[in-house]
């Protein structure tokens, strides 16, 4: 079962809603680091003492072998999921190439595999990000944009979130004539718990730009993701 959220098909002229444009974003939220360096935070056995909790709370015995170490291996494990609040995603996008011999269409990377946390239940959702950008004489290193996507996919996220602030930061950064972002996701918080509906697929988009106003750039954009060129 997959969930569509973006239709591409303009309707009549008729038919046709008032032009909506998507909801600004704090700078804040897709420009720089979510923890400043002088952010209070509490001391790492703090947090070690707060997953004890949790396991006590769950019916465990905290004090059996197989979990003496189990606090300090759930605080290495969030360091490592949740880098992504201490990384600055204006920093990746900063360095640009000018030798592109008047390249004038889209860039397109897709199938970059992430996997994040859902802020919700902090269970995972996992799959792919396709990104698309046209530059203006300037473009930025393919990996910079897996490493972006991976930024924001290690925070507390939403995936609707996530393909916003994905998009909002190549438009700021880069400033290019448009930019596509499409995540297709499944929501374990979904999948295993709650209606337990294994396979379900979640599709999110964001566009801007050229891809925002035209229809035919959108389609383009869809059919090159979906492989349906080839």
């Amino acid at each position: 079962m997959d969930a569509a959220i973006k239709s591409i098909r303009p309707g009549k002229p008729s038919d046709r809603q008032p032009e909506s444009r998507p909801a600004e974003l704090d700078p804040a939220e897709f420009l720089a680091a979510a923890v400043r360096a002088d952010q209070p935070r509490p001391a790492r056995a703090e947090a070690e003492a707060a997953v004890k909790t949790l396991l006590a709370y769950i019916g465990e015995n905290t004090a059996r072998e197989g979990l003496l170490d189990t606090p300090r291996r759930v605080v290495e494990a969030f360091d490592e999921l949740y880098q992504g609040y201490h990384q600055c995603p204006a920093e990746v996008l900063d360095r640009t190439f000018g030798e592109t011999a008047g390249y004038d269409d889209f860039v397109l990377v897709r199938d970059i595999e992430f996997t994040s946390q859902c802020e919700h239940h902090m269970m995972p959702f996992y799959g792919k990000a396709h990104i698309a950008y046209t530059p203006v004489e300037r473009v930025v290193g393919l990996s910079k944009l897996a490493r972006l996507t991976d930024i924001f996919a290690r925070r507390l996220q939403t995936q609707e979130h996530m393909t916003a602030q994905i998009a909002a930061a190549i438009d700021e950064i880069l400033k290019p004539r448009g930019v596509a972002v499409l995540i297709e996701a499944e929501h374990t918080c979904m999948s295993v718990r709650g209606v337990a509906k294994h396979g379900a697929s979640t599709f999110t988009s964001r566009f801007t730009g050229m891809f925002r106003d035209n229809p035919a750039e959108q389609a383009r954009f869809l059919s090159l993701v979906r492989g349906t060129t080839r």
